[in-house]
């Protein structure tokens, strides 16, 4: 049911008071007729009110709310129908305010044409209108293509256009190396070339274990009969197929399985999924849904699996790294569409809890290369200059920042970024001395003087802006500093965190100026502050550690909360050094008795501090 108005102010009240209590989805329109919002309930009008009601509502909410101008509703029969037509209203309107799945293409898949005398192997993406048999999905063209690759060493099975098929006079060159048994100038035998098909097949299906054994057997006759050259084709089938089964083995695995893992970073979020297929890991692939405001990441995994899932093959469990809302609700709507049981599960044990872990972690790398890309960068360089009004876009920026432990050895950062950026070779660190304890501001005026004596001196490149992690006291004392020095021309900003520390919420303070910058937390400006702020936090106390360890002259490990000396002793114990601990992973130092996964995490971040 539609129920805009053309008025200009929208009349919730009298609309809440007309609104349904039954299950259904509602559109949240701008005064230009835009979709700028989709969501479900279960009960519309309870769900509807809440946005109007003033309580605990987030700045996303408010900012939202202000330019609702009319609401659209649509009744549905159960919660599960509103859940997939919100998933599909959202493909269709992509809302300012959801988070939106950017997935346009259709999955690819092997396609094999049973049904031709000579059939052929082939990659195909779109609608399965043609005879033959479809294997997949596969997460992305290249992990088909490889697929291919493997199989044309192992089957040689045509992959060649029809066209091309039907007007061979001679062999090509993939007959040459080896690579296909030349059936367009009939060089093999219909019924030879069907057992390559159908040992195709069956791998494609997931049955290479039984593929195996049968190949075996045939080795085995053909030895019998004297055949040994067909009885080294064989054997040389089945030692690929063994490399290629122990590549893609997933241990402990036999089923269809995705494991989906979110990271996010401001309000950049990637979710990396892994597709296991009758126990074999076909491939994994990163998605980066578009969403202008920071979510978290059961939201932005409650949001995902309803898009990416609808209209495509769905497995029997899905394992995600943070628990969703609804996943019940979730779980019941794609076993309906898929006809099996689905199962959702976000807390594990074991080996799958370890896969997890893995793809979490890949998810985070793939998120800092996205983070990092240039293109990306020189957006939020050009970004940047125009949140604070530069003549030109800067190229520079250098950021400071200061680590200790209660005042006791304090260091500084400082890192440089440019428009490829960070530049590494050019980041300094500052061991303060002569400060009072815990006195920041005079621990940063004394690393800002030490550096820029030297640009002064034109040792070092100035930057276009220099970015001091704190607020305004924090600015005074570096101006004071670069003042006394005559490089009152260097643009100075403090970084300050908003409230609880959490990011998309930092107020800039400009040097000069007595009106503090607040940027939206979707702004590439904000984006790159962040970045060039959490690398500099991170090089201070990675610098600050190393100090800190050795002034005390004692083990790395006393430092680490919640490893006493018995547990200490286990660990040198178990690994015969710090040597062979620095060198361990996660799971090589939670195995050890009385290390628990969250102290093994603290132990190798210890020894290996991550990357910003």
């Amino acid at each position: 049911m539609n129920l805009r108005e053309d008025a200009p102010s929208f009349d919730i009240k009298a609309f809440l008071e007309t609104l349904t209590q039954l299950p259904g989805v509602y559109r949240m329109l701008d005064d230009k007729g835009e979709v700028i919002y989709v969501g479900k309930a279960k009960n519309l009008k309870k769900r509807v009110s809440s946005y109007f009601s003033g309580k605990d509502c987030s700045p996303k909410q408010q900012a939202m709310v202000a330019r609702v101008c009319s609401i659209d509703v649509r009744v549905t029969h159960t919660e599960g129908e509103a859940l997939l037509l919100e998933s599909q209203l959202i493909k269709r309107h992509k809302p300012r305010y959801n988070i939106n799945l950017r997935d346009d293409k259709s999955y690819p898949y092997i396609y094999v044409s049973t049904h031709q005398p000579f059939p052929r192997i082939t990659f195909h993406r779109g609608a399965k209108s043609k005879l033959g048999r479809y294997f997949g999905p596969y997460p992305s063209a290249s992990a088909v293509r490889e697929s291919l690759k493997l199989l044309q060493k192992i089957f040689p099975v045509r992959q060649c256009q029809d066209s091309y098929f039907q007007n061979r006079s001679r062999p090509c060159l993939q007959y040459q190396i080896e690579r296909c048994t030349a059936p367009c100038v009939d060089l093999i035998d219909r019924e030879t070339y069907a057992q390559d098909v159908q040992d195709t097949v069956m791998f494609l299906e997931g049955n290479g274990k039984r593929l195996i054994d049968d190949l075996a057997g045939r080795m085995e006759k053909a030895a019998a009969d004297l055949q040994f050259e067909r009885a080294a084709r064989y054997r040389d089938q089945i030692a690929s197929l063994r490399t290629v089964l122990a590549k893609q083995a997933v241990h402990g695995e036999h089923g269809d399985i995705d494991i989906i893992a979110c990271a996010i970073k401001g309000n950049v979020a990637c979710v990396q999924m892994l597709f296991i297929r009758g126990g074999q890991q076909i491939g994994d692939r990163a998605y980066f849904p578009s969403m202008l405001e920071e979510h978290d990441p059961g939201s932005i995994l409650a949001a995902f699996i309803p898009q990416f899932y609808l209209g495509k093959q769905v497995p029997r469990e899905i394992l995600i790294s943070h628990p969703i809302e609804d996943a019940e609700l979730v779980a019941e709507v794609l076993a309906s569409q898929s006809g099996h049981a689905v199962q959702i599960a976000a807390r594990l044990r074991g080996e799958r809890q370890k896969r997890l872990q893995l793809a979490l972690i890949n998810a985070e790398n793939a998120l800092n290369a996205k983070l990092a890309n240039r293109q990306d960068l020189y957006a939020r360089f050009l970004s940047l200059g125009e949140a604070l009004h530069c003549p030109e876009p800067p190229k520079r920026l250098e950021c400071f920042d200061i680590s200790h432990t209660q005042g006791d050895q304090t260091v500084a950062s400082c890192v440089v970024f440019d428009r490829q950026g960070p530049v590494k070779s050019a980041y300094r660190r500052f061991n303060i001395e002569g400060v009072t304890p815990g006195d920041d501001y005079g621990a940063l005026a004394q690393a800002v003087s030490r550096r820029y004596q030297r640009i002064k001196q034109g040792e070092i490149e100035a930057p276009d802006i220099l970015f001091i992690d704190g607020g305004k006291g924090q600015v005074n004392a570096v101006r004071e500093v670069l003042s006394e020095l005559g490089m009152n021309s260097i643009r100075t900003v403090g970084v300050a965190k908003g409230p609880d520390r959490k990011p998309g919420m930092e107020t800039l303070f400009p040097a000069g100026s007595s009106d503090a910058i607040i940027l939206p937390s979707h702004s590439p400006a904000l984006l790159l502050i962040q970045q060039i702020r959490d690398e500099a936090h991170r090089f201070a106390i990675t610098g600050h550690r190393q100090r800190r360890a050795k002034a005390r002259k004692q083990s790395t490990l006393d430092d680490i909360a919640g490893l006493g000396p018995k547990r200490r002793q286990q660990l040198l114990r178990q690994f015969g050094g710090l040597r062979e601990i620095s060198r361990a992973g996660v799971d090589a130092l939670s195995s050890v008795e009385g290390i628990s996964a969250q102290l093994a995490k603290r132990i190798y971040e210890t020894f290996h501090e991550r990357e910003s």
